[in-house]
């Protein structure tokens, strides 16, 4: 490495650096707000971000217009600033939980919908796999998992600033919540299900053109075939759950919409990738329709599916 790329590199350690520490600083702000302040200061944000600060706003006007092709623009400025206070108010609850969310007084904060469908999977020595989106804070119902003592292996993208990567995998693992890169984990994902572990993932991740294409909210999205095959493979039931909040920041609902299991199978849900993956994308947009305005609409899940082309051999058959 010559005197440029250490230099670089240097740079690149400092800049990460400065922004963990503005984060850092940004967050202690948010840990000592009270709730109702809170609340004001991302109602308040939410407006910026609708009407004079463009975050994303090209991606969220595409999602409207194929989700909801009849919303009128009134509608959709409603959408994006109720949005927009979601997510901003997701980013505070995640702060505020190591520091308000305990053991002690989980049940204040959490509701806990069907929790008999989903203790008893949990409970088992079978594996099981939890399946969720970008959709209510997730964050916190992961955090919630571990805090009542399940531990769960996640699927994640290491973050480029190692400062913010150990400081979120932190958060996250505080209560046996563990993170595993995506990039070579198969080996390890199924040694964790063969040891009857509990995996959990988001499944509205856009797959690329060679993923499973299904319907998800109505629109053909790509969606990875791995969340089937684990399933399949492993024999461990899938459960598609999420986590929205209710009436105020800090008060949530977690719940199961649905179990597919391969060993009670009676409708065919687990014949194959494409059944499965179709089943758990329709049970998430059931969770969404709870609160549409708690889904990312900013998160570019829907892309322009790519036109099969035809083979040279085809095109000399059709031109003989």
């Amino acid at each position: 490495m010559d005197d440029e790329d250490v230099l670089a590199e240097q740079g690149r350690t400092l800049s990460d650096f400065f922004a963990y520490a503005i984060s850092r600083f940004v967050i202690a702000i948010i840990q000592a707000l009270p709730l109702d302040m809170a609340d004001r200061c991302c109602a308040a944000l939410a407006w910026l971000f609708t009407n004079l600060i463009v975050i994303r706003r090209k991606t969220f006007a595409e999602n409207m217009r194929l989700v909801f092709p009849d919303a009128s623009p009134a509608q959709q400025r409603a959408m994006s600033t109720a949005m927009w206070h979601h997510l901003m108010l997701m980013v505070c609850e995640i702060a505020w939980a190591p520091r308000r969310l305990h053991l002690t007084n989980w049940a204040t904060h959490l509701e806990v919908r069907d929790h008999r469908l989903m203790l008893g999977r949990l409970l088992s020595a079978r594996p099981t796999i939890l399946v969720t989106g970008h959709y209510g804070n997730f964050e916190i119902g992961g955090y919630g998992l571990g805090l009542m003592g399940f531990q769960t292996v996640t699927i994640a993208r290491t973050l480029d600033n190692g400062y913010l990567n150990d400081f979120v995998q932190d958060f996250r693992g505080t209560h046996g919540q563990w993170m595993v890169d995506k990039e070579g984990c198969a080996p390890f994902i199924d040694r964790h299900l063969s040891a009857g572990g509990t995996l959990s993932l988001l499944a509205d991740q856009h797959a690329g053109s060679k993923g499973c294409w299904v319907d998800f909210l109505g629109v053909p999205a790509s969606c990875h075939k791995a969340l089937a095959l684990f399933s399949l493979t492993s024999g461990a039931p899938m459960l598609v759950g999420y986590t929205r909040r209710l009436d105020r920041p800090m008060r949530f609902e977690s719940g199961t919409i649905s179990v597919a299991d391969s060993q009670n199978d009676t409708l065919g849900v687990c014949d194959d990738v494409r059944t499965l993956t179709k089943w758990y994308c329709d049970r998430l947009g059931e969770a969404i329709e709870f609160a549409e305005e708690q889904y990312w609409w900013v998160h570019r899940r829907w892309r322009r599916k790519p036109t099969k082309r035809k083979s040279v051999a085809s095109h000399q058959r059709q031109a003989a």
